[in-house]
């Protein structure tokens, strides 16, 4: 039995830190092309955009932790809203970071997703998102949320230990342009929700009371972190 550990363990880590072959740039090409299937028709986008709050709703809640705030609680809803509670100052950088960190949270994990696979390392990935899903599942506070990450955690759980290396390769680039390609759209919708006088409490207009700053220029910052991160993360993807 000793020995049995012993050799599966280093036989994990291998496989962990270890790289795998890039896929075929038809594979790539193919997993951008399923992923704007799921950001551009409105009907699609309404139940594929819960993956993105969990993203958002993700980096509010790691950002807050980081800045030494005290998270307690996370909501995802199923009109794809999402809340997330921390304590501490109610102003200062900590409070500015966490704000911030939401619309932004989606295309800078695809643009670190991105380069981990222009590193080979699709293993690494998987076991990656599945922990944070994992970690942000203590932290939810509603039915759906849970439902809605147990099934995207579940979703990694299976792929990355029961598919093999082809499905685990063209999963993971799926994932990672859905996040680049889906983390554009959000702040184009909050910008044309502000233009019709609607999110009057949203990120945006939270920094701008925060900091002083016009919520235009935040929402200008959302906008550039987003096609920024899908240009990069998109030669990274496609080899350019």
């Amino acid at each position: 039995m000793d020995s049995t550990a012993a050799t599966a363990l280093p036989d994990l880590w291998d496989r962990l830190v270890g790289t795998q072959p890039d896929p075929d740039l038809w594979v790539v090409v193919a997993t951008m092309a399923a992923a704007l299937a799921v950001v551009v028709p409105h009907t699609l986008w309404r139940l594929s955009r819960n993956a993105i709050t969990i993203a958002h709703e993700g980096g509010h809640g790691l950002v807050a932790l980081l800045t030494g705030r005290q998270l307690t609680g996370i909501r995802l809803h199923s009109d794809t809203s999402g809340l997330t509670l921390s304590r501490g100052k109610p102003h200062g950088l900590g409070m500015i970071l966490t704000a911030a960190s939401g619309y932004t949270a989606p295309p800078l994990l695809g643009l670190g997703g991105a380069a981990l696979l222009g590193a080979g390392r699709i293993t690494l990935l998987l076991w990656l998102a599945t922990a944070l899903l994992v970690a942000m599942l203590v932290m939810i506070r509603n039915a759906y949320g849970v439902l809605t990450v147990v099934l995207t955690g579940g979703a990694f759980l299976l792929v990355s230990w029961l598919a093999g290396p082809q499905v685990q390769a063209a999963f993971a680039y799926a994932v990672v342009w859905f996040l680049l390609l889906g983390g554009v759209r959000p702040a184009f919708e909050l910008q044309a929700k502000r233009s019709r006088g609607g999110a009057g409490d949203s990120d945006a207009d939270q920094l701008s009371r925060l900091t002083h700053v016009p919520a235009g220029l935040w929402l200008f910052l959302f906008h550039a972190v987003s096609l920024c991160a899908l240009l990069g993360g998109g030669r990274w993807m496609l080899g350019l």
